[in-house]
């Protein structure tokens, strides 16, 4: 069997998925034996000369990850695109819009100011921000790329192939991503690799027993019991709303689940199903009592939309 080419790119992200690869450890070697690396920026030396000089279709395989969220991110994604014959959103960010994509709850000149002017350890003297071009006698002069107003996933401006899910995606479904490319066992277009058809709460060990919750607390102020469901202890879940796939690792050890593998089943809102199981398990049926207990949660959106923000009914704030 032939090599096939492999190309990784990583855009708005926090190299995660990178470091998922390399835990394929043994298997690892495997994959050197059967993929030629022609374009994988955070380990070898390329540059986007080397693509762009490639012929269209050429990369058999491309895992791109991380959120849209520059013009530089979206340029590559479109060379990427005509270059390659699979397109893979490789993880939360490049699939769901991820972490990054909760920017879109601020405008860009918010963002950039939090960024370059307010943080903690910012030096507070300092008014500037990054400019996307500086006047020159010769002319403008290219510096930064532009952050976009929102973040976005990868579906979401060019075409993809296929989906892997997770934050990082794990080394399994990352096996068995690039194992069924390998085989030509490939699924229906659009579909979402190593995701289950179930949520995680039907891979997690810990038990149901149907106790209503009375309040809400977050993972540090509580010492869980271990075999108890973490979502009747209090913690915010995100199990019952998330598509299986990971094995629930980590309900495993006692950590909720924070909802990296994306929709569970045919909910296209992982929030808005989240949101209606708690309203369900919550002791009290009025509204009122219900919406209390809720709003007790800390980041509501950040924790029911973590990693699905972009791809969400929501989106971004008006």
């Amino acid at each position: 069997m032939s090599k096939i080419n492999l190309a990784m790119y990583w855009a708005g992200s926090c190299g995660g998925c990178e470091i998922a690869v390399l835990e394929l450890h043994s298997k690892l070697l495997e994959l050197l034996a059967k993929v030629n690396i022609v374009f994988w920026p955070c380990v070898l030396d390329f540059k986007l000369a080397d693509v762009k000089a490639m012929d269209d279709q050429s990369i058999d395989l491309c895992l791109f990850n991380g959120t849209i969220e520059t013009t530089e991110n979206l340029a590559v994604a479109r060379l990427l695109r005509r270059k390659s014959k699979l397109l893979v959103a490789f993880g939360a960010c490049a699939s769901l819009g991820g972490i990054p994509g909760l920017r879109n709850l601020h405008g860009r000149l918010a963002v950039l100011n939090r960024s370059f002017r307010t943080t903690e350890s910012t030096d507070r003297t300092s008014t500037c921000l990054p400019r996307a071009s500086v006047e020159h006698p010769s002319g403008a002069v290219t510096v930064l790329p532009t952050l976009f107003k929102k973040a976005r996933a990868l579906d979401q401006v060019i075409e993809t192939d296929y989906a892997v899910p997770g934050c990082p995606p794990e080394a399994i479904t990352v096996w068995q991503a690039i194992g069924s490319i390998l085989q030509g066992q490939l699924p229906d277009k659009g579909a979402t690799i190593g995701a289950g058809d179930h949520s995680v709460c039907d891979e997690c060990p810990l038990k149901r027993r149907g106790t209503k919750i009375k309040s809400f607390c977050r993972p540090h102020e509580i010492i869980p019991q271990p075999d108890v469901c973490l979502l009747e202890q209090g913690m915010v879940c995100m199990g019952p709303a998330t598509a299986s796939g990971c094995q629930a690792r980590c309900t495993q050890v006692l950590m909720p689940c924070r909802g990296c593998y994306g929709p569970a089943g045919d909910a296209i809102d992982q929030g808005a199903k989240m949101i209606a199981y708690l309203g369900a398990l919550v002791d009290g049926q009025k509204e009122d009592v219900i919406k209390a207990l809720i709003d007790k949660i800390a980041d509501p959106t950040g924790t029911f939309y973590r990693f699905s923000l972009p791809k969400s009914l929501l989106g971004r704030s008006r």
